[in-house]
């Protein structure tokens, strides 16, 4: 497809906010009488679902300890389950499996589940949270847990069918998807700071608007949209803390067990809920014999044809380089530098040991083959949902991503002039204003 001249809307990046906002704003303008207007227009350097979207473990929740995630993901599993088919979701339900250290906080996400409507069910204590999950599994054995929160909603989705499913809704309702287009730089109005055109390795696009949902090339595009690489934010405390750095980038570790998927079937031949387990009991190699961490730890899994196998990953390290020298391509699998570390097999495969017994003599199955991807976070690690250059709007999801399926649809109506009170929390004014998001237990950044 040929680059257009001129586009009335620019979104950048055809992975899940890039299409789910492209296809909102074509539905919003059309319920609006303005299908005319409806002049919309995809870039991504690769294709669809060539970065992040197209390798996540495809997770759907609602499980966070901040009140504003939740209602936000409340919204994003409501979106998933409109179109399950095409959006190849599955709504198997999710599970967190907590230690003491989290029962607290695990206890107020239930409560408020429950006060948004959102369907779960919370088990207590120890010998009641083995109850239930033997009940599920009759060879659970994993120690030191207290709390079960089981959400009936949520599972998952088969990341690239998604995204294809995403793009042809966008397709049909008019949105051009162009690939392989390079964004290079953006050109400004003289006098204001407006975008006047999109510039890329196939040439310039005059525009009106444009949506930035790039993941984790998000630092690319910031920069060159020339805002500060640093940002001052306001404790709890009341101190501020000046120059703090804009992004940083994690590692994600995730792998694949070639067991056959319905390996991990419940008691009652049922495929399982997606399973989050959290706990502080010593890990030991089911290999080796030995230790592996005495320090908290976690992992998620769940049974998915699409990845033929147990699919899942544990705690993301950091990047222990500076932001502006992380190469991010060739990204994901493809990495010659950012895939999941040695460790990971060795741990994950025991960790899966120590939740159930079904696998303690199937770590040689793991899939051994580069895995994972690269997520660039915020400073507080929470997305960022604002306008910068008075006609852009900028998706920071902060490796929340693909889950946020909704989130496409709530930018369309700020860009159309309206504003969400799902992503009013999660502005770029919160750090100066010291209105953060608090902080769980979790050993992972983003829960």
């Amino acid at each position: 497809m040929s680059l257009p001249a001129k586009a009335r809307y620019v979104v950048i990046g055809a992975g899940i906010h890039g299409l789910s906002t492209a296809y909102h704003l074509a539905l919003q303008l059309k319920a609006r009488g303005r299908g005319a207007e409806a002049d919309i227009v995809v870039l991504d350097k690769d294709g669809v679902a060539a970065g992040a979207s197209g390798i996540a473990c495809g997770v759907v929740r609602n499980n966070y300890f901040q009140p504003a995630m939740r209602e936000l993901m409340a919204h994003s599993v409501e979106c998933w389950e409109r179109d399950a088919e095409t959006y190849h979701y599955h709504s198997v339900g999710y599970m967190q499996i907590s230690p003491e250290s989290m029962r607290e906080g695990v206890t107020t996400i239930y409560e408020q589940q429950r006060a948004i409507g959102y369907d779960s069910v919370f088990v207590e204590g120890a010998a009641d949270s083995a109850r239930y999950m033997t009940g599920l599994f009759d060879d659970w054995q994993a120690r030191g847990i207290t709390s079960v929160l089981h959400e009936k909603r949520g599972g998952y989705a088969n990341n690239v069918a998604s995204m294809r499913g995403l793009a042809m809704k966008a397709r049909d309702e008019g949105v051009r998807i162009i690939e392989g287009v390079r964004v290079t730089g953006f050109s400004f109005d003289s006098g204001s700071q407006a975008i006047a055109a999109v510039e890329t390795d196939r040439g310039t696009i005059a525009c009106d608007y444009v949506v930035v949902g790039v993941g984790p090339w998000v630092r690319d595009l910031w920069s060159m949209l020339e805002l500060p690489e640093t940002v001052d934010i306001r404790g709890r405390d009341g101190a501020l803390h000046r120059d703090i750095p804009m992004w940083r980038f994690w590692q994600l570790e995730e792998g694949v067990l070639k067991v056959p998927p319905d390996f991990l079937k419940t008691n009652d031949g049922a495929m399982p809920p997606v399973l989050h387990v959290d706990t502080d009991e010593p890990l030991y190699s089911v290999t080796t014999g030995k230790l592996i961490t005495e320090e908290m730890w976690g992992i998620y899994y769940k049974p998915d044809f699409a990845f033929n196998g147990v699919q899942g990953g544990a705690m993301p390290y950091k990047v222990d380089k500076p932001v502006g020298e992380v190469a991010l391509d060739p990204y994901g699998p493809s990495s010659t530098e950012f895939v999941a570390s040695d460790a990971f097999r060795d741990m994950w495969t025991s960790a899966l040991a120590f939740c159930h017994k079904r696998f303690e003599d199937k770590a040689a199955l793991y899939h051994d083959e580069n895995s994972g991807g690269l997520g660039c976070f915020t400073p507080d690690s929470f997305p960022i949902f604002d306008v910068f250059r008075e006609n852009c709007y900028v998706i920071a999801d902060s490796n929340h991503g693909y889950k946020m399926i909704g989130v496409g649809e709530l930018v369309a109506g700020e860009v159309l002039g309206g504003e969400s009170a799902l992503l009013a929390p999660f502005r770029h004014a919160r750090y100066a204003r010291g209105e953060l998001h608090p902080v769980s237990k979790s050993p992972f950044p983003w829960s």
